[in-house]
């Protein structure tokens, strides 16, 4: 995706969606929550912390509720966008303008605020856990001294998606693809999810 700078330069990219971002873009700026650019997306901040941020795909725009999971959701209007991995994060997705329920949104953003007021957030847990690094993986470390720095770097929890995303390839030539695929992204510090973490 394109780095962006500003909410404006987001909506013209996501020219698509823009009208309707820019609907939610109002209801969330008439609370008293503060407008910035994080991971090149409108973000919404209260005292510096993050409470929601809205977003452009494809298919559909949505709404981040990044303590989603503390929402009370009596409308049924959130998903978990990635079952196995979200644990805080909720979404409130669209495909239309006319699926946007202002009064809706709206509630849902002042409970987040209150919420993120109370201090009720799910910490991420610490991954202790040992990480076993498939056989393959193991054989490119060894010959590669700058890539087994980078990797040994990244977080438990990073280190462990790359080992898993190896590991789970049935094929030899597939584990050798993925091998190919993630050499750049270790060595830039990223991690295999980054991308879904940051929208």
């Amino acid at each position: 995706m394109k780095k962006v700078t500003s909410v404006e330069e987001y909506l013209e990219v996501n020219h698509h969606f823009s009208d309707a971002l820019s609907v939610l873009r109002r209801i969330i700026n008439s609370t008293e929550l503060v407008e910035t650019i994080k991971w090149s997306m409108p973000t919404y901040v209260l005292n510096g912390k993050n409470v929601l941020g809205i977003a452009a795909f494809k298919n559909h725009f949505c709404i981040w509720f990044h303590q989603g999971v503390f929402l009370k959701d009596e409308q049924h209007l959130l998903h978990n966008a990635q079952e196995e991995k979200t644990k805080a994060m909720r979404q409130m997705r669209f495909e239309i303008n006319a699926d946007i329920n202002k009064e809706a949104v709206l509630l849902y953003v002042k409970e987040a605020i209150d919420n993120k007021r109370l201090g009720r957030e799910l910490k991420p847990q610490r991954d202790t856990k040992v990480v076993i690094i498939p056989v393959e993986l193991k054989e490119v470390l060894k010959t590669d001294d700058g890539l087994k720095l980078s990797f040994k770097s990244l977080t438990v929890a990073k280190q462990r998606d790359y080992c898993k995303y190896i590991a789970d390839a049935k094929r030899e030539t597939t584990k050798q693809a993925r091998l190919d695929k993630i050499k750049s992204m270790i060595n830039s510090g990223i991690g295999l999810h980054d991308k879904y973490r940051n929208c």
